[in-house]
């Protein structure tokens, strides 16, 4: 990692900034001084953020927190009631956001809509009566499988404004996944679409999810948004079209008073092994920690455009949607790949629509900057003040490049990382974060977090276990249906009262914190640990690999041995030398002894629709073993294509 600061905080920055502004109300002097205050003093934090950012409960809470249960079942704003949809559209459609864009959409084939708040509000609460009408209730469970949408983001509030718990369902999953879903849950409602376009074929998500509801007795009807227009029902009677359904609803819905502790969504995470985890979330405790984050993170605030690419299916949907809808501001949508029909799409995206936020995953990064700059350069991207991104650990070259590129050296790089169970982010920088290529700046405000060695002790300047040690009111209420206790064991039972995340971390001599892969992805080849973010480093810096991928495989001499694979620039041909010359480059930069055994070139490596390269497929495949879930895989020809055991 670069050992000097590519980015400081302007002085518009450090006196503009949300961060900035709630330091000043509370007197607190710099950032340090706030990070350290929200984390010793979690209660006044989070009750402060409440106040701050105009969180309405309908009866006040009487306790912040209440951990008498321990620190894996905190209960937060106790005895309050409150409804999330009415925080993300019900306030903004009666007050002075009414006639403001609330949602602007954009389709991969062209299409253009925009919604108001007092739009977005009419088309929730039909929907919310259309599900009343439907027999859903509170507590009641709805499977959500959607593109984004407008609609998507009406069911989504929809369903959290009668008291149902929404389960958003990854829009690229096959039906055995979405119906392994939603049998766990139970769900009582499907809502879904006809057909949607991806790199201009159409995706015939209808058939989808009535094949997956078909095998699922709980589940009574499917909702279905009319996308495509030339598709018919699967099964009429038990499937509706969404706009004929809402059709002969009323405007008016008001949001249901909630507990503060009730369901809002389940969120199924992936694993190597066994059936997918259901994470629950609930209304107030997401709903405060996400408007934080994204006021504080990305400096969003009412009149700004916040896109970030992603799916309502990974927690980056809910993220974006509630927060940004919380604070006032407005939700860019985009259904498509970002690279169709041209490379430029993402940037046409934010020149069209004037975005302001910009998220994009490091692997989408690495991806785009493959087709070079004059994609970038030929668009106006001047209304970017912020980029974000999440989901996997950077390498430099390619973080330089959208900080320099598509930033133009003038927006500062918000990357940080959470997860699901986190429901929201472990560590982050602020706008007024002095930044490094590819760090996530420290502790996200109100989280206690820490690098542990292999004996539960702190570190600095080593690489060691990510952990938490004071709840925060965005984790998981537990896994749904988990009689196995699965969810303490997870995450809660190598040290006591400690939350260990399964990341790799990093603090060095300024402060700063990086992360290095998941621990269970961490290569050890004769004694030494290594990520294998640190290998693909040093190979994304030739000057011909695009993107690499580093796993390790049994070795009876180094216990672990590295193999690696690159993607290449486009109309590149690999040299004769080409292997050797990344061997002797990772050589040079971590030591003979992690040099790969072997580097091969490939089209493309295995990856989620979300950007993230699955090294255990990888892994897997090599060794010829079972690779475990692929459901979220969206190229397995990629797979395919690897060589396989032997």
């Amino acid at each position: 990692m670069s050992d000097r600061f590519a980015w400081t905080p302007s002085e518009e920055h450090l006196a503009r900034s949300n961060v900035a502004r709630f330091m000043k109300k509370h007197g607190i002097p710099d950032l340090d001084g706030l990070i350290r205050r929200s984390i010793d003093d979690i209660e006044w934090f989070w009750e402060a953020i409440v106040e701050d950012l105009d969180i309405q409960f309908f009866s006040p809470y009487r306790q912040v927190l209440d951990d008498s249960a321990g620190i894996a079942w905190p209960r937060w704003f106790v005895g309050g009631t409150i409804n999330l949809a009415y925080n993300c559209v019900d306030k903004h459609a009666q007050g002075p956001r009414r006639d403001a864009p609330a949602v602007i959409w954009e389709g991969e084939d062209g299409p253009v809509r925009s919604l108001t708040f007092a739009e977005l509000a009419s088309e929730t609460n039909r929907a919310a009566n259309a599900l009343k009408r439907l027999g859903v209730g509170v507590g009641d469970r709805v499977g959500l499988l959607l593109p984004m949408l407008p609609e998507t983001v009406a069911a989504f509030l929809a369903c959290a404004k009668v008291g149902a718990v929404s389960v958003p369902i990854f829009s690229g999953f096959g039906a055995q996944a979405v119906a392994d879903r939603l049998d766990d849950c139970q769900a009582k409602v499907l809502i879904t679409a006809d057909a949607y376009p991806r790199k201009g074929k159409p995706i015939p998500l209808l058939k989808v999810a009535a094949e997956a509801a078909a095998s699922c007795p709980s589940v009574r009807h499917v909702l279905v948004v009319r996308r495509s227009g030339d598709i018919l029902l699967e099964r009429p009677g038990r499937d509706l079209w969404w706009d004929e359904a809402l059709a002969v609803e009323s405007a008016e819905c008001p949001s249901v008073p909630l507990d503060s502790e009730a369901p809002l969504f389940i969120g199924y995470t992936s694993g190597t092994t066994g059936k997918p985890k259901g994470v629950v979330h609930v209304h107030a405790g997401l709903l405060v920690k996400l408007a934080q984050e994204v006021a504080h993170q990305v400096d969003c605030r009412a009149g700004d455009r916040l896109h970030w690419s992603t799916d309502l299916g990974w927690i980056m949907g809910p993220w974006k949607l509630i927060g940004t809808l919380a604070l006032g501001g407005t939700l860019v949508l985009y259904e498509g790949a970002p690279d169709f029909p041209a490379p430029d799409r993402l940037w046409h995206l934010v020149e069209r629509h004037r975005v302001t936020i910009l998220g994009i995953s490091p692997t989408l990064v690495r991806s785009l900057m493959r087709h070079g700059d004059d994609y970038v350069t030929g668009h106006d991207l001047s209304t970017l003040r912020i980029l974000g991104s999440t989901g996997e650990p950077w390498n430099p070259t390619p973080w330089t490049w959208y900080f320099e590129r598509v930033g133009g050296g003038r927006c500062p790089l918000i990357n940080f990382s959470g997860g699901t169970e986190v429901g929201a982010c472990l560590l982050s920088p602020t706008p007024i974060t002095p930044l490094k290529p590819c760090t996530l700046g420290g502790p996200a405000l109100g989280m206690d977090v820490e690098v542990f060695d292999a004996d539960g002790h702190p570190v600095r300047g080593l690489v060691g276990e990510l952990v938490c040690r004071k709840p925060w009111p965005s984790m998981t209420r537990g896994l749904w249906n988990d009689g196995t206790n699965r969810y303490e064991k997870t995450y809660w039972s190598r040290w006591p009262g400690v939350w260990v995340h399964g990341d790799w971390a990093s603090i060095d001599e300024d402060g700063l914190w990086f992360l290095h892969g998941r621990s269970d992805d961490t290569i050890k080849v004769s004694g030494k640990r290594i990520g294998p973010a640190e290998i693909e480093s040093a190979l994304v810096g030739h000057p011909l690999v695009a993107e690499a991928a580093a796993v390790g495989l049994p070795d009876a001499i180094k216990g672990e041995a590295v193999r690696a694979f690159v993607v290449l620039r486009p109309g590149v041909e690999a040299p004769p030398a080409l292997q050797s010359e990344l061997r002797d480059r990772v050589g040079a930069v971590l030591g003979r002894s992690f040099v790969p055994e072997s580097v091969a070139v490939v089209a493309d490596l295995p990856r989620t629709r979300s950007g993230k390269i699955l090294r255990r497929a990888l892994r897997a495949r090599l060794l010829g073993e079972d690779p475990g879930d692929l459901s979220s895989l969206e190229n397995p020809g990629a797979l395919e294509a690897l060589p396989g055991s032997g």
